[in-house]
């Protein structure tokens, strides 16, 4: 492994990964994106600078744009590692969707996963060699009430996850998906303290999962074996 790339790191699960990514040595340059949140990103940057000697790159952009993609890939080179982790969440009743709600949600979920795939997994292909970690939802998997949109990009990830990976398996690119259930992250700020509670109680582990918890199983994933391909492994605490 020499080169990371991953998406959404301004914040959340993609900040709690990169800094996770940050202590392996194997990593010699990082390259971390968020789509609008500069100063957020290089908050992330600053404490990566802590734990590694790696070259770490800052980009600023959409991952659902092809041409931002693009120039992200002529900018940096190829990876080794994506972790397409850039998502967002929008809730509402389906039958008051607006479509430039779904375009959105479609665009920086789903979209930005093919983009990134299909510009960086050539040269994964080239390489014989190569992990892509997709970050999916336990509402791709069974579909959460009002938020129709978000369920419908995380099962597009899940399937597109399957496929793909049977795709480059013969090239030694392994392609897997990591299904969170509730983690604690800002994702979920809109709920008060009595809703967090609620929501605790529905999960067995009687908690949502922290941040650095699921990067940890993130990191799990890209260390195994690339045999290991194909699959959606849920990390939700045994809740759905």
């Amino acid at each position: 492994m020499s080169t990371l790339l991953i998406t959404g790191a301004s914040r959340g699960i993609g900040r709690e990964t990169a800094l996770k990514l940050a202590s392996d040595s194997s990593f010699k340059k990082i390259v971390v994106n968020c789509r609008e949140n500069e100063a957020a990103l290089l908050g992330t940057v600053s404490l990566m600078r802590e734990i590694t000697e790696a070259l770490i790159i800052p980009s600023v952009g959409d991952v659902g744009d092809m041409g931002y993609v693009r120039r992200l890939r002529e900018s940096c080179g190829p990876v080794d590692v994506l972790i397409n982790n850039a998502g967002i969440s929008r809730t509402g009743l389906f039958t008051e969707t607006d479509p430039a709600v779904w375009d959105e949600v479609i665009r920086t979920n789903l979209t930005s996963v093919f983009n990134t795939c299909r510009v960086f997994a050539p040269d994964m292909v080239s390489n014989k060699w190569g992990r892509i970690i997709n970050v999916s939802s336990v509402w791709g998997l069974v579909g959460a009430s009002c938020e129709v949109a978000y369920s419908a990009s995380k099962g597009g990830i899940n399937a597109f996850t399957r496929a793909l990976a049977k795709e480059l398996a013969p090239s030694g690119v392994s392609v897997n998906a990591i299904a969170f259930g509730a983690v604690d992250t800002e994702m979920n700020a809109n709920l008060n303290e009595e809703e967090k509670r609620a929501l605790a109680e529905e999960i067995p582990f009687c908690r949502m999962a922290s941040p650095r918890e699921a990067a940890e199983a993130i990191a799990r994933l890209v260390s195994m074996p690339a045999y290991f391909t194909g699959e959606v492994v849920r990390f939700d605490g045994a809740w759905q």
